[in-house]
């Protein structure tokens, strides 16, 4: 069996090789010029990030078994790949610990403003009249409505600590939706009660700029918005601007529109104390890096043998 693992270096740690793997290729990075070629002889893929679309299916014949290193995967063509026979899957909830503690870990950075507190120790405290600095007005977690956008693995474990930290948690229903179910709000619903927004929610034309002006303006005001799925659930300009004016008070950003975003970005050139940007970097706890690893090298060793694998839909 060929495997070919087109980026690599996307985990913190090498997959090392797999005793059952005939020829086994890990590519440090694989741009889009370079899928075809890098596959040609494959009878596996495993991606993270590097897109497989139509184009590139139609000239790898031989491609039977495309294995997303991720939760999501909009990274693949899943409509041609059933066209021609190819098998894909993915590692669904090895990342829910991961992320879940990252988004709390950004609800008390960023309602007890630890970012400009860490500031204003380096740079008032040694010369305060008194023993503590006072700044942004602190707030606390216990009582604060937390409104979750996706009830899947992640977003089910995010509100389980936050009931745990006795937080409200309030579930939005889908955007526009007619009906909403038992167990959610609206979509406006939550906009309007959440004091902070946390994004689980998978990335489709129906998603994309889920959160743009309209929406951010029927937040409250001083609301925070974590978005810890994919970048593009959100318009960013439209955060930024918001983040300027002071209607949004605050937002965690794990993922970005692209990745890796240009040196200039705006997000990147912002200094605000209120804005926490992180690379892409809330799933990788050590913990879930190992999960993933074992996770994928058993679903390619079920599938040389005709076990049965966990089948994107």
């Amino acid at each position: 069996m060929n495997i070919v693992f087109l980026d690599g270096a996307s985990l913190p740690s090498p997959l090392e090789r797999p005793a059952f793997a005939d020829v086994w290729t890990v590519r440090e990075s694989t741009n889009a010029q370079e899928v075809v070629e890098a596959l040609a002889d494959a009878d596996v893929a495993i991606t993270n990030k590097v897109k497989i679309g139509r184009v590139e299916l139609e000239q790898l014949p031989q491609l039977k078994l495309i294995c997303v290193a991720a939760t999501g995967f909009d990274c693949v063509d899943i409509s041609a790949c059933r066209e021609l026979g190819v098998t894909v899957c993915n590692v669904p909830a090895y990342s829910a610990v991961s992320v879940a503690e990252s988004v709390i870990g950004s609800l008390f950075a960023l309602r007890r403003h630890l970012v400009e507190y860490r500031e204003a120790a380096i740079t008032q405290w040694p010369t305060s009249n008194h023993f503590c600095v006072h700044g942004t007005p602190i707030l606390d977690v216990q009582g604060s409505t937390l409104g979750i956008v996706g009830r899947g693995d992640i977003g089910s474990r995010v509100a389980r600590l936050a009931s745990a930290l006795d937080m409200k948690v309030i579930f939005a229903e889908h955007r526009g939706a007619a009906t909403v179910r038992r167990g959610y709000v609206s979509f406006d619903t939550m906009l309007e009660q959440a004091d902070a927004i946390s994004l689980h929610c998978p990335l489709t034309p129906q998603t994309r700029h889920l959160i743009a002006a309209d929406q951010l303006a029927q937040m409250k005001s001083g609301a925070l918005l974590i978005n810890t799925a994919r970048g593009a659930l959100v318009d960013e300009d439209a955060v930024l601007d918001s983040l300027k004016r002071g209607h949004l008070g605050g937002a965690a950003l794990d993922v970005l529109d692209n990745e890796p975003p240009r040196a200039d970005h705006p997000f990147l050139r912002s200094n605000l104390p209120n804005l926490i940007v992180t690379p892409h970097v809330g799933w990788a706890s050590q913990s879930s890096v190992a999960r993933l690893k074992s996770t994928l090298i058993s679903i390619v060793e079920g599938f040389a043998v005709g076990k049965p694998v966990n089948v994107v839909s």
